[in-house]
């Protein structure tokens, strides 16, 4: 059993920081490069983050039981804690702070894409917000895979 949770606290890691890389620098500006609808980019985008913000509490959620069950109350010691602990956080901020906001502006906005609207402003404040806290999860995920190999 113990080499279950380990392997599945790998596998965790894999897939959380993995879809943080993937969909963030990968598949996003592909998609705004390969599609000549923006909007349709944009609505694309906005549900790949989405759907990686749930992966994200997932195996959040399961690495802090995880750590928490290795390391007893000595986890608040753990870097590896405290980097899972910050990840979470920035990914609960984003899924049910900041991305409902902008998912009220765009049909606010409706039938005119948000970038075009009045609430554009405000939309650019929140994606620029989403976009600094999003790159600090990435590199805290890269922090993650780096430490946890040791």
């Amino acid at each position: 059993m113990k080499n279950i949770t380990h392997h599945l606290a790998s596998l965790s890691i894999t897939a959380w920081v993995g879809s943080l890389w993937a969909i963030g620098y990968l598949a996003v500006p592909v998609l705004f490069h390969a599609l000549p609808d923006r909007q349709l980019a944009g609505m694309l985008a906005g549900q790949m983050f989405v759907w990686a913000g749930y992966l994200g509490l997932i195996c959040g959620l399961y690495l802090l039981g995880f750590y928490v069950s290795q390391s007893g109350r000595a986890v608040i010691r753990r870097q590896l804690f405290w980097t899972v602990s910050s990840m979470l956080l920035i990914t609960l901020i984003i899924q049910f702070g900041i991305q409902p906001v902008m998912s009220d502006l765009k049909s606010q906005a409706l039938p005119v894409d948000v970038m075009h609207s009045a609430l554009s402003g405000q939309f650019k404040m929140l994606h620029g917000i989403s976009s600094i806290a999003y790159l600090i999860e990435s590199l805290l995920g890269a922090l993650l895979v780096i430490k946890s190999r040791r």
